[in-house]
């Protein structure tokens, strides 16, 4: 773990959301970034590439890799794809893809370092933004570098320490007690939420990603505001219970971009298809952040609350040992009711 470079992948986000440069470093090469949703087209020509870099999820929709079903593909780069910012947005925000059907021909060329690239993918990801850059090869100096091992030590679990805790009164319990969770180079902290009292046994716990419209404006597009209210009245009728409530909406892949796959799913794509579409894969939460903050509250062994079996498996990963696996099964609505079967028929989630 490096202090340094978790320090120079955050700027290194930053300067992504800006829209400035980007030299990324890998074992096979080192690449010149602007990211395309945040790029203006005066500093494109000053960047002096039009050359596409794009996520694999996206160049298979796109046409541009092998299908194979149990392939992962890598990010593609387009050689000379886009000289304006409005082109590569065309390419890149399949919100676009109906206003401009009709795409390429391509030519893919070799990325130019292909661990850069996926750092980049993995960096556009945590920065909220679409998985598309313009590229070329380094040249020249550059004001702001990182490497694909300084963005490994960004997303390290164990920068994550407790920052503060207070009581909170809760309309499920009058004695929760709540504990915030940072990292020195996140702005989002985490939260748990402690329901009743430690007696020694295993706590009911609930992982919860924020789900900023289905937790506070009730959006009835999904389940996530009735199921986190569902699991905190169900841990106030256990002897204890522990939510952790993870800073990762829409899976991982941001707000913005998860109202995007909102407006997919409004031209007839299932949620698993509108997140492959923007090029991003179906899961990009982080589950060692939840290991890490049982770690920190001395949780060893777990009762979990979830429909997803995957989720026992990745905390068990973590070393967290699941003692038992606790559906939460609620009502559906004529909103949710394809979310929902989407979630038990392509995700594996069961009752």
């Amino acid at each position: 773990m490096s202090d340094a470079g978790a320090r120079r992948a955050a700027r290194a986000t930053d300067a992504l959301r800006r829209g400035w440069p980007l030299r990324i470093g890998g074992g096979d090469g080192t690449i010149d970034l602007i990211a395309v949703e945040s790029a203006r087209d005066a500093a494109l020509a000053e960047f002096g590439s039009d050359d596409v870099l794009l996520s694999g999820e996206r160049a298979v929709t796109l046409k541009l890799t092998n299908q194979r079903a149990a392939a992962t593909p890598g990010p593609v780069r387009l050689a000379g794809a886009a000289d304006t910012v409005a082109a590569a947005l065309a390419i890149a925000d399949p919100a676009l893809d109906l206003a401009h059907p009709l795409k390429g021909p391509f030519r893919t060329m070799p990325t130019g370092g292909d661990a850069a690239a996926l750092a980049a993918m993995t960096m556009a990801r945590h920065a909220g933004l679409l998985p598309a850059f313009f590229v070329r090869e380094a040249s020249g100096e550059a004001e702001t570098k990182v490497s694909a091992d300084d963005v490994a030590a960004l997303l390290d679990p164990a920068r994550l320490e407790i920052a503060a805790r207070a009581r909170l009164p809760v309309e499920a319990s009058e004695s929760a007690e709540i504990i915030a969770f940072r990292s020195p180079e996140e702005a989002s902290d985490h939260v748990a939420l402690i329901i009743g009292k430690r007696d020694g046994q295993p706590p009911v716990v609930r992982l919860h990603s924020e789900c900023l419209t289905g937790d506070v404006l009730g959006s009835l597009k999904c389940d996530c505001g009735p199921q986190l209210h569902a699991a905190l009245h169900a841990m106030a009728d256990a002897p204890w219970g522990v939510l952790l409530y993870l800073r990762q909406e829409g899976r991982g892949i941001g707000l913005v971009n998860k109202l995007r796959a909102y407006a997919l799913q409004d031209q007839g794509y299932d949620t698993v298809d509108a997140n492959l579409r923007l090029g991003f894969p179906v899961e990009a939460r982080d589950f060692a952040i939840a290991g890490r903050m049982l770690e920190l509250l001395s949780i060893p062994r777990i009762r979990l609350m979830t429909n997803n079996p995957e989720k026992v498996a990745r905390l068990e990963k973590e070393g967290v040992e699941v003692v038992e696996r606790l559906p939460l099964a609620l009502p559906t609505n004529k909103y949710n009711e394809q979310y929902l079967a989407t979630k038990r028929d392509r995700t594996g989630h069961q009752l």
